[in-house]
């Protein structure tokens, strides 16, 4: 995540923003260390001590780490505390006694074990792995994860016992794996992927094959006693699916050609994955190794008995697929039209259409796709008045591609194009602000609300700062002026600031709490960055006379 340290409070999440910030004060950042130009190192307690690494470069932080096992979002508390302590200076904190850090001579973590690893002899390193695998089994399965592949008997069975150990061992007495152990279960498994991919890159097609299997069987098992809310193990098994595709268009030998092909049947008819994608996605890296006639029939007996509307036409897809690859083009232009209502094979057929230069016929399978789905999934229908817009572009169909546009500019849903940039340069000069106007006018009676997202942008484009600004007096928020701020400060500087006055001073009188209070120190500092010092100054002075009981107010006051 790159974080622009001029702006950084906009860029991370609130509530973390709040933590992190709350850290810093408490003084909780020590040990912040100038590694190299740019490069910093920093300590921050917590509940335990966690070190955060930084670098930063032309103003921003381009790489961040931090050892606490926090995977929720990109940004951690910690991070935010120490980009708080670097920041402290230009943000006036007022943290006197914690400076920002002077560029020392200290050794940093990763170096100083480089040197220490110069200075061990093999036989002790040797006794520490060997001690540390007895009392540590976290270490003993990374490690077997690491350098399990050097021995020389891997086999699936190999692999699962090792995967196996690493998820036992996360989950612990009660049997289940929580998130906050997700964190070991990703490092220590990452291995096996590195493993594999090692092995693929030197076409040692067999053990990717254990590898990629061991990790789909084990890990589709373990998503039914893990809390997998971070996708950690829906990574592993894309990962595992991946490499097994991989293999399986890759130039392998008869045999475990034959030995895939097998697995992926068996897999589907066991129903290990039911329910999930790569249910059916087995049957499609079956699909790329098929040998003869009887793989192919076996294949489609398996797709024909998928059940579930959504299943049931990612299962024609895929036998659409099977059928122009090995079967009579009159079979397949027979299947098309028996299941041109399904999504999939329409696209698929529009687009080749398309291709072909077809319009005709692509422009009636938008139409027919709208009249299709326009009852039951009107999503499906903005995509095909996309493919008719892009029909309309490519022949240069000015009233078509006006009436096209217009429609998916108003009904904004998934944009795949800049439809307002598309109307600009078809409609004459002279009529496109009266044609602004009129969708203006069609949108407003159909929201409840003025402050629609359509009409705002459409006044930033053409830059009609009077009217956005009367949208935002109509629709006063703190939330809302943050977000206009950087169009409206030019020419609304004073309002805006009287605008923020107004509404903090409303909140701080609604709303109790430090987080509450952090909120309102935040929108205190955007008026001062407006240049409103004074009118900052006058409210803290009332704040301070108004609450002087609310210590936590207080507090965050002095940080202003």
């Amino acid at each position: 995540m790159h974080i622009p340290l001029n702006e950084f409070e906009q860029h991370i999440d609130e509530t973390i923003l709040k933590r992190g910030l709350a850290y810093f004060k408490s003084g909780a950042v020590t040990d912040v260390t100038e590694i190299s130009n740019g490069e910093y190192e920093a300590v921050v307690s917590g509940t335990e001590e966690y070190t955060v690494q930084l670098t930063i470069k032309n103003n921003a932080v381009t790489t961040h780490n931090c050892d606490c096992p926090y995977d929720m979002g990109p940004v951690c508390k910690h991070i935010v505390a120490v980009i708080f302590h670097l920041q402290q200076e230009e943000l006036d904190l007022n943290q006197p006694a914690t400076k920002t850090p002077k560029k020392k001579k200290t050794k940093s973590v990763h170096q100083q074990i480089k040197d220490l690893l110069k200075d061990i002899s093999h036989q002790e390193l040797m006794d520490f792995v060997l001690e540390n695998s007895k009392k540590d089994k976290k270490f003993k399965n990374y490690f077997l994860a690491s350098f399990g592949h050097l021995s020389q008997h891997q086999s699936k069975a190999f692999y699962k016992q090792q995967i196996h150990s690493i998820l036992n061992t996360a989950a612990g007495r009660d049997g289940f794996i929580g998130w906050s152990d997700m964190k070991y279960v990703a490092k220590a498994t990452e291995p096996f992927l590195a493993n594999a991919e090692q092995f693929l890159a030197k076409n040692n097609f067999e053990n990717v094959f254990y590898i990629s299997t061991a990790l789909l069987e084990e890990m589709i098992e373990a998503i039914q006693y893990s809390d997998d809310s971070n996708g950690n193990l829906g990574y592993f098994i894309e990962s595992a699916m991946e490499l097994l595709s991989n293999v399986a268009n890759d130039k392998i030998s008869a045999t475990l050609k034959k030995e895939i092909f097998e697995y992926c049947i068996s897999t589907f008819k066991q129903k290990l994955f039911k329910g999930w994608d790569w249910h059916l996605e087995m049957l499609e890296i079956a699909g790329d190794l098929i040998d003869n006639e009887s793989d192919i029939d076996l294949i489609l007996d398996c797709l024909a008995s998928v059940n579930g509307e959504y299943e049931k036409e990612h299962a024609q897809s895929i036998i659409l697929d099977l059928l122009r690859q090995h079967k009579t083009p009159k079979e397949v232009e027979s299947f098309i039209n028996k299941h041109i209502s399904n999504s999939d094979i329409r696209t698929k057929e529009i687009e080749k259409a398309f291709n072909d230069k077809n319009f005709e016929r692509a422009i009636a399978l938008a139409k027919d796709g709208i009249t299709c789905d326009e009852k039951d999934k009107p999503g499906l229908v903005k995509e095909w008045v996309d493919w008719l817009l892009k029909i309309a572009l490519t022949q240069h169909d000015t009233p078509k591609i006006i009436e096209y546009a217009r429609f998916r500019l108003i009904d904004n849903f998934h944009p795949e194009q800049d439809y307002y940039q598309i109307l600009k340069e078809h409609i004459d000069a002279k009529k496109w602000h009266p044609f602004l106007e009129e969708i203006i006018k069609e949108i407003t009676p159909k929201n409840r609300w003025t402050y629609t997202d359509l009409i705002r942008k459409i006044y930033i484009k053409e830059e009609w700062w009077d009217r956005l600004f009367l949208m935002l007096k109509q629709n006063l928020s703190l939330e809302n002026i943050k977000q206009n701020e950087q169009y409206l400060a030019k020419d609304y500087t004073p309002e805006l600031i009287e605008l923020y006055s107004e509404r903090i001073t409303n909140y701080v009188e609604r709303f109790m709490g430090r987080n509450h209070y952090q909120t309102a120190c935040v929108y205190l500092r955007n008026m001062k960055k407006l240049g409103g010092n004074e009118q900052v100054d006058e409210l803290i002075t009332l704040f301070r006379k108004k609450y002087p009981q609310r210590k936590a107010l207080m507090e965050e006051l002095n940080d202003i």
